[in-house]
């Protein structure tokens, strides 16, 4: 029982990362799929983009890094994945950092590709703008105060796709993707004061701060982690990295209770022992 305890105590951490790369692609070779339940926070996100009429305009804050990149990133693509089949105009800035501009950039891109989109007149790159509280509020007011031009310097009166934008009422909807504070200040400034319509996607471990705006009628909808972003394929018939990626998260997070009850195991063990 001594030896047992031991070897449950102390696993070798090499042993650790070979059992979760097992577990993480196993399922991606195999092409194992989780069934996916629709939760109502992502319904009423797809809900209300679904309802909005073609030609609207959408903003989506791109406000996550290289670091939540597995989590976010599907949840952009199945978003733009949707605007585009129902001929929405996209929009695209970033608040947090000036690194997150190229990740939605280039998903941006490939994914108006898919759906033959042209830049400047069905979706546009605003760039990145620091000091994020002021750039909302001063949105509320006239864009051009802040994004005079697009990312590659063109004045936003010389795209079709922004002539007529010039505030919040005549943006359909602000959609903040964020892993860090900036979906609250969306919320307080651009819905509380000016009245836009806000949809938020966060990381899984902010998904419950962020239920309660939802339940007050503050935001139209929550998308929270690669779960949610695997509902939304669902909902548009689209699975993609997060319907993929669900069996290999599920089976880590066993595997991760599965050792943590091992190691108290081993340490049980071992105590019983010296005791006798």
């Amino acid at each position: 029982m001594n030896t047992i305890g031991k070897i449950l105590s102390n696993i070798n951490r090499q042993v650790i990362y070979l059992l979760v790369f097992l577990v993480v692609a196993t399922p991606m070779i195999l092409g194992i799929k989780a069934k996916v339940t629709i939760t109502e926070p992502v319904k009423k996100a797809y809900d209300f983009i679904d309802s909005l009429p073609p030609g609207s305009f959408i903003l989506i804050g791109i406000d996550y890094g290289p670091s939540t990149f597995p989590e976010m990133n599907p949840m952009l693509y199945a978003i733009l994945r949707h605007a585009f089949s129902k001929n929405l105009k996209v929009g695209i800035l970033a608040l947090q950092n000036a690194v997150n501009i190229p990740i939605g950039a280039q998903v941006l891109r490939q994914v108006a590709k898919e759906y033959h989109k042209k830049y400047g007149i069905d979706y546009v790159n605003l760039g990145y703008k620091p000091g994020w509280d002021a750039v909302i509020v001063s949105i509320g007011r006239e864009i051009r105060d802040v994004f005079p031009e697009d990312a590659f310097g063109t004045p936003l009166d010389s795209l079709p796709i922004t002539r007529n934008i010039h505030s919040y009422d005549d943006i359909a909807l602000v959609i903040d993707l964020a892993s860090g504070g900036t979906w609250a200040s969306w919320i307080q400034f651009a819905q509380a004061r000016f009245g836009v319509p806000v949809i938020i996607g966060v990381t899984a471990v902010m998904g419950p701060e962020s239920y309660p705006y939802l339940q007050s009628g503050q935001i139209k909808g929550l998308i929270a982690g690669l779960k949610g972003a695997a509902e939304y394929e669902t909902l548009i018939h689209h699975p993609y990295m997060g319907v993929r990626g669900m069996p290999a998260q599920s089976g880590v997070h066993l595997l991760i209770i599965l050792l943590i009850l091992l190691g108290n195991l081993g340490y049980i063990l071992q105590k019983k022992r010296k005791e006798v």
